[in-house]
């Protein structure tokens, strides 16, 4: 693969491994999460899911520690196994034992007075918790370095991070606190830890946490569960809606043994696991159920306010139509008295009618009704006079034209912006007596 000349044989199988592991097909992409986890493969693939699973990373992570969930470290029905050394066997190791016996007990007083005046005058570093990311994948590089990569899978983060997780994912969780100074320690890792039956159990029943007590990560979590010797391992799990300490085991321990203990233990408590996914599948029923009856109220709700709203725009369409009607009517009555008001106007301006004599004209007016009227005007009156008389009277339209017979011609008798002076009967050329007619232009 032209992608993989540049890596040595060991970055080439974790590659490889890594692609299997998550079904990746993208070589730069793996090679790119690989080379951000410095090369190792627990770390980058357990990243790799969690982003999946829209988990928060646990490398290098930026963002603070998470709350420690709430820890009962001595419920009720809590197992502590106590595993001491074996006793000398035979003459001869009854003789070594007396024999170191002195040496033993003043080399340990000794330095326990040594590390207690020390602790005195330099405070303890590990009480400064600064990288417990670091402090855990940097247990499992030396871990790995020691021992070999033959080992139960490490849960690569912090020990809040597999609390949660353990509770969150109603698992076990086994805790292992490593004591790098304690005699028991490579012996228990060697033949127990690196046991391919514990390594089966473990891996395929619960999560697994560890972490070096001389970091302050482990010192932390050492002193949270207050351990009295090593190796110690605790098991933890939720019980009664808390993460609970159900069983302690202190002291070299055998893998049989050690897989026995456990699942005892594990046996026992399964109960509290099987109450809690009930709650947790009750409350998604009933969260699931309260969400669907909720949706439902939303959608009857919007159904009654799309009525309602509907039924509001109707109303107000009413409103409006009634409203514009209102207007048109006042609009019509506030016309009709402008229309009285002039024709009181223009009837109050009539000129007198004139007696017979040789200035004055007849005109006979044939109404569109077919009624006749008649009216006398002095010849050199403005046609206006005539329009007005018509506008006035109630036999005659509003919009109207007063024309001739033969020849037909309409009077220019109505003021306009062309005409704003009418000319005089006389001007226009009428006779002493005309039969004119009035048209109704609305008709």
């Amino acid at each position: 693969m032209a992608d993989e000349e540049d890596l040595n044989p060991q970055q080439t199988e974790k590659l490889i491994q890594f692609q299997d592991l998550t079904g990746m097909e993208n070589i730069e992409r793996c090679r790119e999460i690989l080379q951000r986890h410095s090369w190792n493969l627990e770390t980058a693939v357990q990243d790799t899911f969690n982003e999946r699973e829209g988990a928060p990373t646990v490398f290098n992570q930026p963002t603070p520690e998470p709350r420690v969930p709430a820890l009962n470290l001595q419920p009720r029905g809590q197992r502590v196994f106590t595993v001491g050394r074996q006793p000398p066997q035979g003459i001869m190791q009854w003789g070594y034992f007396i024999i170191l016996f002195p040496f033993r007990f003043v080399y340990s007083t000794f330095y326990d007075i040594l590390l207690f005046v020390y602790r005195l005058l330099r405070p303890d570093p590990r009480r400064n918790v600064t990288d417990p990311i670091g402090d855990v994948v940097r247990f499992i590089e030396k871990f790995n370095q020691t021992y070999g990569p033959t080992h139960p899978v490490f849960y690569q983060g912090t020990y809040s991070q597999a609390l949660t997780d353990a509770k969150k994912e109603l698992k076990f969780l086994l805790v292992y606190l490593h004591g790098d100074n304690h005699q028991d320690t490579d012996t228990f890792c060697r033949s127990t830890l690196c046991n391919t039956d514990v390594i089966e159990f473990l891996n395929s029943r619960l999560l697994f946490w560890s972490c070096n007590t001389n970091s302050p990560e482990g010192y932390r979590v050492s002193q949270a569960l207050r351990e009295n010797t090593y190796p110690f391992l605790a098991l933890i799990v939720l019980r009664e809606s808390k993460m609970s300490v159900v069983a302690r085991i202190e002291g070299p321990i055998g893998p049989e043994e050690l897989v026995q203990r456990l699942e005892r233990v594990m046996s026992d408590n399964e109960t509290s696991l099987a109450v809690a996914r009930a709650d947790r599948e009750e409350r998604s029923f009933n969260q699931t159920l309260r969400q669907q009856q909720d949706e439902a109220y939303l959608e009857s709700l919007r159904a009654d306010q799309e009525k309602e709203r509907k039924k509001r725009e109707e109303r107000e369409q009413l409103e409006r139509q009634e409203m514009e009607e209102l207007e048109a009517n006042n609009e019509r009555l506030r016309s009709l008295e402008e229309k009285d008001r002039r024709k009181e106007e223009m009837r109050s301006q009539l000129p007198n009618e004139p007696d017979d004599d040789s200035n004055s004209i007849r005109l006979l007016l044939k109404t569109p009704s077919g009624k006749r009227i008649e009216r006398k005007f002095h010849k050199s009156d403005s046609m206006k006079h005539l329009h007005d008389y018509v506008f006035c009277h109630e036999e005659c339209p509003d919009d109207f034209q007063i024309v001739t017979n033969f020849p037909r011609r309409t009077l220019p008798c109505a003021p306009s912006e062309n005409n704003p002076n009418p000319p005089s009967f006389e001007e226009f050329g009428l006779g002493k007596t005309e039969m004119l007619f009035v048209h109704d232009n609305e008709a």
